[in-house]
């Protein structure tokens, strides 16, 4: 390994000198951890800012952090151009033809040639086509295109899905969460709402709202239909009519209809649904980088979009424990127009929000933009990184110094304006000053040589190549919560049996519960069902588990189950879904007849106590425990998520026994670090000692020249000499003193590199304790007894089928 390859820190570039605006040796190693307090990149066009970005989004992927990265531009699509082998043959579909055109080239000799000019960039920045392919092996990389199916397509108005609990339980969040998604609906149709003004905005607030506490999740169609019928009859303390007439909620009811017939509008309708955890790892737990890129978008398009995913992820935020590591990131590419300093468009609460609050869950921002004006300072006064670049004017500057001065005035941290101001007078292409508060003060740096190959934006056939070409993340089975119907179909279709009669009430039978579940239309037969419902709760002390969950199952009243009836064949129920039934008879229902023979299996003890014997022999709970960090997962996490968890909790072990590391040798380093700075001083002073003997050498071996040119007696020739003699010895002296100045620099420097190496072998071994995804988990069952099982209800449940 490199020596900047360090545990925890991202190789960015090399230090830079302003002085000889030359590139030093030194590495520029930013702490992951301070990405937690967010970050700004500005830079002009040219300046370098997406090779920047793209390598620190490249040293996160290597470091196994996942991020959301949103791309305006379509450049952060390269993040997928990596190549290990260097091979012109890989580089041929991303090469511009006009651009082999102008170098008077093929498009397979521009290849080569590119191939070539990547390696040996690659090589002077100490980096290795290995390094290629450890990126590539720590990640995985997709491109999704919201509305459009050149990449993988995103489902965006397929759902809205109610918030996390933690937002429901938040009325500010919520609020928050509502204004935003409907002020990004509306500005998708072109209506500017004011939340307070607009009876648009009001009303579908309201349907929201209630929809969001009642637990419902819409789609568009649904909501096309409430505004025509909402379900409410006041608006404040106007009935419904009186705030917003029918005739006129049906404009808006055809203009988002309107929306949703409109030609390839289907594009929006298909596609990955709005899940975070899932644009954050893959099915196995692996880290994922996801590009959106939403370059082919209009500006309300974009506003909508970007909107419903940051509110997604603050919503995803809320799920997760507090940390102070780095868990993931969030990257957006030309922030322009969505954080303005003046107006307030509704993904700017959202970002306002998310640089507040995301610093306590450990999920990173980073904000890149072109144009210092286009940045809201005041709500980046949390941010703790800024990177500047080149930028295009002196009135640039001066506005990027106002606004840094604003963005640091609440941390603490001091700032030499007259120094920056100097430093970015004199910046050139890829060289950055990197303000970072958890450091001791400005740092000047030249970027890196990204791994990715840099082809510039990438059209959409280029991104159907890319997708083409790599493993599109598929969803699993039940990865996505499903507007479920009251029972399988499975269990209805058993049922479907013709009755041997039809009454018009249900029949009476002794001793025996019934219930009632009529179908949303409110007209077909009632079928009967075995039914019962249970509490299972599981309380083991070894694991640590304290656990309850309630189940409910059917099974269809036919003839063959009066007799051997056994609930191994039943449907299970959704959750909660025995709170739809009713006890009460519908009036007018119709019923069908039940076997000959069943009414003693219907009777609730026999129910009951064959239905806790089913659970008993079939109900469990799994569970997954490391033997590393020595914890259990929790009841229904699968293996997936705790890897996950564990991955997160290696991080902030990492990160705390490095720190305890960094100590035990800080004490060392600085010893180092002063013989170091001794050395090089002797050094300068024994130089300085050689110049001035070489300097008085000289002066007498001129002037003993100049003697026996024109002194009548030779003792004074001969005195000067032995003088230049004696200075020519000395200057021998301080040659050998420069020397061992010299080898005692290199014997301190030695004994540092042999002080690093004994670090990094230390970090590498933390690294290697602290894998989960190298370590197989023990798989644990925990069954319940019988007593640890209640049963709720048991009886007979009619159906009725629509």
């Amino acid at each position: 390994m490199e020596s900047f390859e360090k545990l925890g820190l991202f190789y960015l570039g090399k230090l830079f000198n302003p002085d000889t605006q030359q590139v030093t040796p030194e590495y520029l190693l930013y702490d992951a951890r301070d990405l937690v307090t967010h970050a700004v990149c500005v830079g002009m066009t040219g300046s370098g800012k997406t090779g920047l970005c793209i390598g620190l989004l490249e040293e996160a992927a290597i470091d196994q952090i996942p991020a959301i990265v949103i791309d305006p531009k379509g450049d952060l699509g390269n993040l997928l151009l990596n190549f290990p082998n260097l091979d012109p043959a890989d580089l041929i579909k991303w090469v511009k033809p006009d651009e082999a055109e102008r170098h008077g080239l093929t498009v397979e000799q521009f290849a080569a040639k590119q191939a070539e000019l990547w390696r040996q960039g690659l090589g002077d920045w100490g980096q290795t086509p290995e390094r290629i392919a450890r990126l590539g092996q720590s990640a995985e990389f997709a491109i999704y295109t919201p509305g459009s199916m050149s990449g993988v397509p995103v489902s965006l108005l397929k759902s809205f899905s109610p918030p996390s609990t933690q937002v429901l339980a938040d009325p500010d969040l919520l609020r928050e969460r509502i204004l935003t998604t409907t002020s990004s609906l509306l500005g998708l149709v072109r209506i500017d709402a004011d939340p307070l003004r607009s009876r648009e905005h009001i009303l579908i607030s309201n349907i929201l709202e209630q929809a969001w506490l009642t637990g419902r999740t819409l789609d568009l169609p649904q909501l096309i239909q409430l505004i025509q019928a909402p379900p409410l009859s006041r608006i404040g303390v106007f009935d419904l009519d009186s705030f917003y007439p029918a005739s006129a909620r049906v404009e808006l009811a055809m203009l988002l209809n309107n929306l949703l017939a409109s030609p390839g509008f289907e594009a929006w309708m298909e596609g990955e649904p709005l899940e975070v955890d899932r644009f954050l790892y893959t099915e196995s737990g692996k880290p994922r980088v996801s590009i959106f890129s939403i370059a082919h978008l209009s500006d309300p398009e974009r506003m909508f979009f970007v909107t419903l995913l940051l509110n997604q992820v603050l919503g995803w935020m809320r799920t997760q424990p507090g940390t102070t590591s780095l868990r993931a990131l969030l990257y957006m590419d030309e922030v322009f127009g969505f954080l303005p300093p003046v107006a307030s468009p509704p993904s700017k609460r959202v970002f306002l929000t998310l640089l507040k609050q995301a610093r306590a869950f450990g999920l990173g921002l980073v904000l890149a933009t072109q144009n210092p004006v286009d940045l809201d300072y005041k709500g980046l006064s949390n941010t703790g990184t800024w990177f500047i670049g080149r930028l295009q004017t002196e009135r640039d500057k001066d506005r990027l110094l106002e606004g840094l001065t604003s963005a640091t005035a609440g941390t603490g941290s001091s700032l030499d304006s007259s120094r920056i101001s100097d430093l970015l007078s004199r910046l050139g292409k890829r060289v950055f000053l990197m303000h970072n508060v958890h450091a001791r003060g400005p740092e000047l740096f030249q970027t890196r040589w990204t791994l990715s190959y840099l082809a510039g934006p990438l059209t959409r056939d280029q991104i159907k190549e890319l997708t083409k070409s790599r493993d599109v993340p598929e969803r699993q089975p039940g990865s996505t919560p499903a507007i479920v119907p009251p029972l399988p179909q499975s269990a209805l279709a058993v049922s479907s049996a013709p009755a041997v009669g039809v009454p018009s009430g249900p029949p009476f039978v002794p001793e025996v519960n019934q219930f009632f579940l009529p179908a949303d239309s409110g007209t077909g037969i009632y079928t009967p069902f075995f039914f019962a419902a249970a509490r299972i709760s599981l309380l083991d002390n070894r694991y640590g588990v304290a656990y309850s969950e309630d189940v409910a199952h059917v099974y269809p009243i036919v003839q063959k189950a009066v007799s051997a009836f056994l609930w191994d064949d039943a449907q299970s129920l959704p959750p909660g879904s025995e709170e739809r039934f009713s006890q009460v008879p519908p009036p007018g229902g119709s019923f069908a007849s039940l076997p000959a023979g069943c009414a003693h299996n219907l009777k609730a003890a026999n129910l009951g106590r064959t239905y806790r014997d089913f659970l008993a022999r079939i109900y469990s709970v799994r569970l997954w425990r490391s033997q590393i960090f020595k914890v259990v997962s929790q009841p229904n996490e699968s293996e997936r998520d705790f890897r996950i968890r564990l991955a997160q909790l290696s991080r902030e072990r990492r990160d705390f026994e490095l720190d305890r590391l960094r100590q035990r040798y800080a004490s060392q380093f600085e010893t180092l670090s002063r013989q170091e700075e001794s050395a090089r001083l002797e050094i300068r002073r024994q130089e300085h000692q050689y110049g001035e003997q070489k300097l008085q050498t000289a002066i007498s071996v001129g002037a003993g020249l100049l003697g026996a040119l024109f002194s009548r007696s030779g003792l004074g020739t001969i005195g000067r000499a032995t003088t230049a003699a004696r200075g020519a010895t000395r200057i021998s002296r301080e040659r050998q003193d420069i020397e061992r100045a010299n080898a005692k620099l290199q014997q301190v420097q030695q004994r540092r590199a042999a002080l690093e190496e004994r670090l990094r072998q230390e970090a590498d071994r933390l690294a290697a304790s602290f894998d989960p995804h190298m370590e197989t988990l023990q798989e644990i069952q925990i069954r319940p007894k019988k007593a640890d099982i209640l049963v709720k209800a048991a009886g007979l449940l009619w159906i009725q089928k629509a």
